[in-house]
């Protein structure tokens, strides 16, 4: 498996080379379809790595203990996905190496970004967001990689271990620094989560596009970004438990919530998807009309059917106890879930195909290398996943420690020995 996605990796930043070179006229955009592949990528892993941050940050804000048995490669996941999710806007701007110029950097040209810019925004919060989620990430790694590095065996290992780990030596100062600083990041994190695909939200909808140009979106992106989020968690938790027989850790109790927390975000993405045909209804703007009739039955219609299988009809699985207990049953939903919502940011995008202007419609199709990239990414994000679990603690062992009744000083008969 690391194999394969290594060699996925290594063809993505190939592509990204030949794109470099080419230009992006590789590809298929065109008028008036100009953002394409790289933007529908785009926020489809910003919503992946949603599901990371909420599962440590507000869960744990919450005290919710089951978090611990998936918190540490949710948060993993986030980072990865952040990862992937920059690079697409990065090279979507075609001249890579001007990239500065949408920064907010004093140059010789006196020439600034439009504060006023939505997009400007974006890369602010999307960077933010990164850091914190990292920041997150590594402190709660600490008192496991000083673990790691008491019980390694080679040289090497002990010094980088006892380099990560900054000196941790588990006194009673340490821990107490060590909690203040996760509540402190996990509240900043919580705000994060909601801040983040707001903003990449409002790119579209402060856009004057039909179909885009709407208050909803916030809220729809958000929730569908946990949705998301929560259903990559669960196509990584099945493979990571069956791989590692990890069954006493991530219980069955664990995943059935994680299907109950699909199941209602689903749903808040389905109302949604009826409150826009209710909105565009209700203003009685004909081009408002026109963009959600042509996205459910013009010439994107199969895109549209296949967005709302995935996230509308394939939740509500879960509403049945046994199925939301079958394996089975959750890891095709979740690559389903996972498929639908790549789908809903096309369909958004593809809006773009026919806007006022009937004489400048057009189809838009995806080249060879816009698919290469999209396969690629997962190849990219795939390998970052598999070293980490090769490398780093997939389950925060001290925060697993910490809920067992041995830890707790009140638990009756042998249990605290």
């Amino acid at each position: 498996m690391f194999s394969t996605s290594l060699t996925l990796a290594i063809g993505f930043f190939a592509l990204i080379g030949y794109l470099f070179w080419e230009g992006i006229g590789v590809w298929g955009l065109q008028n008036p379809v100009g953002w394409g592949f790289a933007i529908v990528n785009f926020v489809f892993w910003v919503g992946i790595g949603h599901a990371g941050t909420l599962i440590s940050a507000i869960l744990f804000l919450l005290r919710q203990r089951w978090r611990t048995a998936i918190n540490r490669f949710a948060e993993a996941m986030t980072i990865f996905a952040v990862i992937c999710a920059l690079i697409f806007p990065t090279i979507h701007v075609g001249r890579i190496w001007v990239i500065y110029w949408t920064m907010p950097i004093p140059n010789q040209m006196y020439m600034w970004p439009n504060f006023r810019s939505p997009l400007l925004w974006d890369a602010f919060a999307v960077g933010t967001y990164f850091a914190c989620s990292f920041m997150f990430w590594y402190v709660g790694l600490i008192p496991d990689l000083a673990t790691l590095r008491d019980r390694a065996v080679g040289k090497i290992k002990q010094v980088l271990y006892g380099l990560f780990s900054l000196g941790w030596r588990g006194g009673n100062r340490q821990w107490r620094h060590y909690e203040l600083a996760y509540l402190v990041l996990a509240g900043l994190s919580t705000p994060l989560v909601l801040s983040v695909h707001s903003i990449v939200s409002t790119d579209f909808a402060t856009a004057v596009v039909p179909g885009w140009h709407t208050t909803i979106f916030p809220p729809y992106f958000v929730a569908g970004a946990i949705f998301s989020g929560f259903a990559m968690v669960m196509t990584l938790s099945l493979i990571a438990r069956y791989a590692f027989k990890l069954q006493h850790i991530i219980t069955q109790k664990v995943l059935e919530r994680m299907n109950m927390i699909m199941l209602l975000t689903g749903m808040m993405v389905g109302y949604a998807y009826g409150m826009e045909f209710f909105i565009s209804w209700y203003s009685g703007n004909m081009y408002e009309q026109f963009a959600f009739v042509n996205r459910a039955f013009g010439p994107y219609a199969w895109a549209y059917w296949i967005m709302i299988s995935c996230n509308v009809f394939v939740p509500q699985l879960f509403w049945f106890k046994k199925l939301r207990n079958h394996l089975v049953v959750m890891f095709i939903a979740s690559i389903l879930i996972n498929v639908g919502m790549w789908f809903e940011r096309f369909v958004i995008v593809i809006t773009l195909a026919r806007d006022y202007l009937p004489s400048a419609w057009d189809y838009y199709s995806p080249t060879w290398h816009d698919i290469g990239l999209l396969i690629g990414s997962f190849g990219l994000f795939f390998t970052m996943f598999l070293l980490f679990l090769r490398f780093l603690p997939m389950v925060a062992m001290s925060e697993v420690k910490a809920i067992l009744p041995q830890a707790d000083p009140h638990a009756k008969g042998d249990a605290h020995v």
